[in-house]
């Protein structure tokens, strides 16, 4: 009998503990969480309208260090000069009245998803225009309470912010546009903001914009001093480049094969009013429409731009080509005046001419003067032999390559088509050499 009793004592022992241990399995320790809340931010026990105090619980400001991760930048538009961007933003700092019991370990952190729960640090951000929270499917937020009182908040959020540009460069020009993030109401004396240290800007690796190109980022410090005390505030400075190749292909090239294309007028017939006509006029409004809606996508700013400069130029040289015929068809016409008044100085020569022959052959007792076998050195006629001769016997002058070059074209109108045809080319390959050294050159001055 005893010997049995002392089995079925054992047998109960082991299925007690058994018990106690397949209880202790299921224990969720997240389940304790909320007493924990309970214990930490109770009614009576936690206040979230006084700040948290400063470091090693000393009563200095308040240190809230700050991190953020840029998820995409849309846009960045020149005409409103602002951009937008999607980032993950976050603050930690230290509440000694948050610390509580992790249970061994088992409780790494609470997780709270009401920020009017804790005290916030007051950030805004000061040069935001617009901005709004993602709040599907949840609202993405959620504030980490650590053991040690040290309490992480992190948001997305989308933000457009103003990002003031100087475009006397544009399109070869690079922009800075910044994020800055300040207290609102505590000043340095109660609240100060800090870089988290290592790396305290992240961007997304697979960043692509339309026009830019993301260089480079810096983080700085940008405290503001006011009437009411001075206010910590923090400032990230992105550095965008323009990418030059689609102003290239939608610009350049096209104002380049204007130009061009307005100098065809010169290889034409002078006679061919019409198609000069038709040709400029056509190349001048089309310039213009080019101008027009280049300027309609960017500000109206007081300065002028390095595009104002291409596209002027490119306008002047297809305007001075309209001119250049207008120069040409005058000339033309003013040739043929002078040509025609040739011809009827030629005709009444001929007249007078054929006058005098009828004349001499009618009157037939007509005497001849004989000519002096010996002339006198006083003699006009023996003075002008002299002079042919000292001409004659002049050494020959150099001939003028431009001149004798001119001289195959007989009329004034021709030769201004052939020097137009060299000149304007030239010219517009000086400027090309110009423009393009002189905002390169500046360009990486500004590097």
């Amino acid at each position: 009998m005893g010997s049995g009793h002392f089995f079925w004592a054992i047998f109960y022992f082991a299925s007690l503990c058994s018990a106690s241990l397949a209880n202790n399995a299921k224990i969720n320790f997240r389940e304790k969480e909320k007493k924990v809340l309970d214990q930490i931010l109770g009614a009576g026990k936690y206040d979230a309208r006084i700040r948290p105090s400063g470091i090693n619980g000393t009563d200095g400001p308040a240190v809230v260090r700050v991190n953020i991760f840029v998820r995409s930048i849309s846009k960045i538009d020149d005409v409103t000069m602002e951009y937008s961007v999607q980032l993950t933003f976050r603050e930690q700092w230290t509440d000694e009245r948050l610390k509580f019991d992790d249970i061994q370990g088992r409780l790494k952190y609470l997780t709270l998803t009401e920020a009017n729960r804790v005290w916030m640090p007051d950030l805004f951000f000061s040069n935001e225009k617009e901005g709004h929270f993602h709040n599907i499917i949840m609202p993405n937020v959620y504030i980490r309470i650590f053991p040690n009182g040290s309490v992480l908040y992190s948001i997305r959020i989308s933000l457009t912010l103003a990002c003031p540009m100087n475009l006397k460069l544009y399109p070869l020009d690079r922009q800075i546009c910044s994020l800055r993030m300040a207290s609102y109401g505590w000043t340095t004396n109660d609240l100060v903001f800090l870089w988290k240290e290592g790396d305290p800007v992240q961007v997304v690796k697979n960043l692509h914009l339309p026009r830019f190109t993301l260089e480079k980022f810096l983080t700085d410090y940008c405290n503001s001093k006011t009437n009411t005390g001075e206010y910590s505030c923090l400032k990230v400075d992105l550095l965008f480049k323009r990418e030059f190749s689609y102003y290239l292909i939608q610009i350049y090239i096209p104002c380049c094969m204007l130009v061009i294309v307005s100098w065809v007028s010169f290889w034409l017939d002078q006679g061919a009013v019409p198609a000069r006509v038709s040709l400029g006029v056509t190349t001048l409004l089309t310039m213009a429409t080019q101008t027009s809606g280049i300027n309609a996508s960017l500000p109206p700013v007081s300065y002028t731009k390095a595009i104002d400069v291409w596209t002027g130029v490119c306008l002047t040289f297809v305007f001075g080509a309209l001119l250049e015929f207008a120069l040409v068809n005058y000339a033309s016409r003013s040739d043929m005046h002078k040509e025609n008044m040739k011809k009827k100085r030629r005709d009444l020569e001929q007249a007078s001419l054929d006058a005098a022959s009828d004349l001499l052959d009618t009157d037939s007792n007509a005497t001849f003067a004989m000519k002096p076998l010996v002339r006198h050195p006083g003699d006009p006629l023996a003075l002008e032999k002299r002079l042919q001769c000292e001409v004659h016997m002049q050494a020959p002058k150099r001939p003028n390559c431009c001149k004798t070059w001119l001289s195959k074209f007989p009329t004034r109108s021709k030769r201004i088509d052939v020097i137009s045809r060299i000149t304007f080319p030239l010219v517009f390959a000086l400027f090309n050499l110009v423009y393009w050294s002189t905002y390169l050159f500046r360009e990486e001055e500004d590097e």
